[in-house]
């Protein structure tokens, strides 16, 4: 008989992760371990984004934006209270001694990330498209600006450095986890149904009594927080935060992820994401013995304009295959 989901798939994946990690963690250089904590990011950038992006059927690129909003909340409430005056001796002073552990703090960053999507959603989720495309990087430049200005919180242009490093593979395997199941269950719900509706022909899911604005928002704030989340991950990764990290190259980078994954296909975010990463490391030291940069970039451009070419779906379409979903073909 076939299986509607993968059984066991959750324990397995727990399973799989953390023997992963411990022995990543035991056994490989300082080098090795930055490359799969930026690809267990990566992962749980291009999951969220597919909740937004492929479930739902609108096409924002604010991604880096609300990255940015939960990295720097994140790191303004981890930084060591003992060196805010010497970083920050203009940061408000009620603010000072207040400091949470990790793992608090993330969740906090994610959920102010998820408030922002929230009243960024009211404005421009009327908009379609191209229109919400352009709206959505928009709102990328003004974070940017927001966080140069704001120099008595954020420093300005200079940014948060001497961030303590507390992303290692255990905190991104376990995030990993919690992004794929969470968007997993979403998908095979009721709700996900909704949503896919809402992706096929809005007109029809509007008439079966579907709220296309709720369930726009919903994708939109909940893929707002697992990004809120990658940016806390990824500041401590790099024990750094500047404006500029969240840029419209960040956001061109995740898309190639989803649309090279398929547009609603979770399995295939994850491999696209570990594709991506994996091929821009490869390229890294080509880029630094010879000063030519951005070759990674330029192979996954090349890589994406022929999967629009010969399969526009990606690689899995919008299903998931059969291996992943416990199905068997005659």
């Amino acid at each position: 008989m076939e299986m509607n989901r993968p059984r066991y798939s959750l324990a397995i994946m727990i399973i799989s992760l953390t023997v992963f990690s411990f022995l990543i963690e035991n056994m490989a250089n300082d080098y090795i371990l930055a490359i799969v904590c930026f690809t267990g990011i990566n992962i749980v950038l291009a999951v969220s984004l597919n909740l937004t992006n492929g479930f739902t059927g609108l096409f924002s690129l604010g991604h880096p934006a609300f990255m940015a909003v939960g990295g720097y909340i994140t790191a303004l409430l981890t930084f060591p209270a003992e060196k805010k005056p010497l970083f920050l001796p203009d940061f408000p002073q009620w603010l000072d001694s207040f400091h949470l552990p990790f793992f608090p703090a993330l969740l906090v960053g994610g959920c102010g990330a998820a408030f922002v999507a929230f009243l960024v959603g009211i404005s421009v989720l009327r908009l379609k498209g191209h229109y919400l495309a352009v709206a959505t990087m928009g709102f990328i430049i003004i974070i940017q600006v927001l966080l140069n200005n704001a120099d008595t919180i954020t420093r300005g242009p200079l940014g948060l450095n001497g961030l303590e490093d507390f992303t290692n593979t255990y905190w991104v395997s376990g995030w990993v986890i919690v992004t794929v199941y969470i968007c997993w269950k979403i998908k095979f719900s009721s709700l996900g149904r909704s949503m896919l509706a809402v992706r096929e022909d809005e007109m029809a899911a509007n008439a079966l009594g579907v709220n296309l604005f709720s369930t726009r928002s919903f994708a939109l704030i909940v893929g707002a927080f697992f990004a809120g989340i990658a940016g806390g991950l990824w500041g401590h990764l790099i024990t750094a935060l500047t404006p500029g990290s969240f840029s419209l190259l960040m956001s061109f980078n995740i898309i190639v992820m989803v649309v090279v994954g398929g547009t609603g296909s979770i399995t295939g975010s994850v491999l696209a994401a570990i594709i991506f990463t994996l091929t821009i490391e490869c390229f890294r030291p080509l880029e630094e013995n010879f000063g030519i940069y951005g070759v990674g970039e330029i192979v996954m451009a090349l890589f994406l304009v022929l999967v629009l070419i010969f399969k526009p779906s990606g690689i899995f379409g919008t299903e998931e295959p059969d291996f992943v979903m416990g199905k068997h073909k005659p």
